[in-house]
């Protein structure tokens, strides 16, 4: 029998990634959708690409709405999710930062308002994630952006190959991972044709969460300068990461270090040498692909990492998590084949 699904915040981009792939999952059947000012419209007018669910009514977002089923996932803004409370017997996934962090003043500093206690962390690939995921029934979705910069740097932090004390990560970043609230800097005549940063100096709010997975890795104080620069695609991230070489590294060990770190790993792949990923390779797919090449001349490690921001970066990795929390294989109901041209 199929466990029963609910989506709250089902009208929005994340919500509605959601849906496409709970849509085909074997083991689980969607049964409440939740929203906040779509509440009362039909799914198919706010996501009419979702034709497998174009019989369910969006309903407004309580507790009392999202009860009675046995998994919720939660793709409400930050700040949102933290104030809601469920049985202690169903699993929840939280696509928000509200219980991602675990430290009170980088919230305080980053965030704002009441701080929430930290949930398992929905990052498999990251050291110790799988065991602390397996049997959860609260879980911490990751930042898109921090996806793409902690499955670049964490191998070779974790191999001692690269030091973590000057990272440089600069992003550029389709527009779906600003939401889908109407915002002038996001309409087409401005996006169109043009490329532009935000956030600048660090000042983005994944950049604690960031540094609190590398030091999970393995970094003893990181330090990272993350630029994020939106630019006119709908969905993705390219990622360009570098590190500093680890004085007597040779380019064979840092290759080691990445494909040793990933051979394992269902959905993210280290291409050969000479190999860079493009953001388009990922789009519609629950894969992370990693190119590596040394720069010799700087002394550095050059990372491209690509994932789809939507897939990869928070609806898919939130039930590759929750596969793993509930038994099953955590490839389930998620493709590894993107979508081209």
């Amino acid at each position: 029998m199929s466990l029963t699904v609910a989506v709250a915040g089902a009208s929005g981009y994340a919500g509605g990634e959601l849906l496409r792939l709970l849509s085909s999952h074997p083991e689980f059947e969607v049964t409440v959708v939740t929203a906040h000012t779509n509440a009362g419209q039909p799914l198919s007018a706010v996501h009419p690409h979702l034709r497998s669910l174009a019989h369910l009514t969006l309903q407004d977002t309580t507790v009392e709405t999202l009860s009675g089923v046995d998994v919720v996932f939660l793709a409400l803004p930050h700040g949102a999710s933290g104030a809601l409370t469920f049985p202690d017997d169903v699993l929840v996934v939280d696509c928000g930062a509200d219980h991602r962090l675990t430290s009170s003043d980088d919230w305080a500093a980053f965030y704002g308002g009441e701080f929430h206690e930290p949930w398992a962390y929905g990052m498999p690939e990251l050291a110790g994630q799988r065991d602390a995921l397996s049997g959860a029934l609260r879980i911490a979705v990751p930042g898109c952006n921090v996806t793409a910069i902690t499955l670049a740097l964490a191998p070779g932090i974790a191999a001692g190959v690269v030091a973590a004390d000057d990272l440089v990560a600069v992003l550029a970043v389709g527009t779906s991972g600003a939401g889908k609230s109407l915002k002038p800097e996001l309409l087409a005549s401005e996006i169109a044709g043009s490329a532009s940063a935000y956030q600048v100096g660090g000042t983005h709010r994944h950049t604690p969460e960031i540094l609190q997975n590398l030091r999970v890795a393995g970094a003893t104080d990181p330090a990272i300068s993350f630029t994020p620069v939106l630019v006119p695609m709908a969905r993705g991230i390219l990622a360009t990461s570098t590190a500093k070489l680890v004085p007597g590294t040779t380019e064979a060990q840092v290759r080691e270090a990445w494909h040793t770190a990933y051979a394992d790993e269902p959905f993210v792949q280290v291409l050969p040498a000479g190999s860079f990923p493009r953001s388009g390779d990922t789009t519609g797919a629950n894969t992370a692909l990693i190119g590596l090449a040394v720069d010799e001349a700087a002394g550095r490690v050059v990372v491209i990492s690509a994932i789809d921001n939507l897939v990869k970066g928070t609806a898919g990795a939130a039930i590759q998590s929750a596969n793993i929390a509930l038994g099953f294989d955590e490839t389930l109901g998620l493709p590894v084949n993107g979508v081209a041209p």
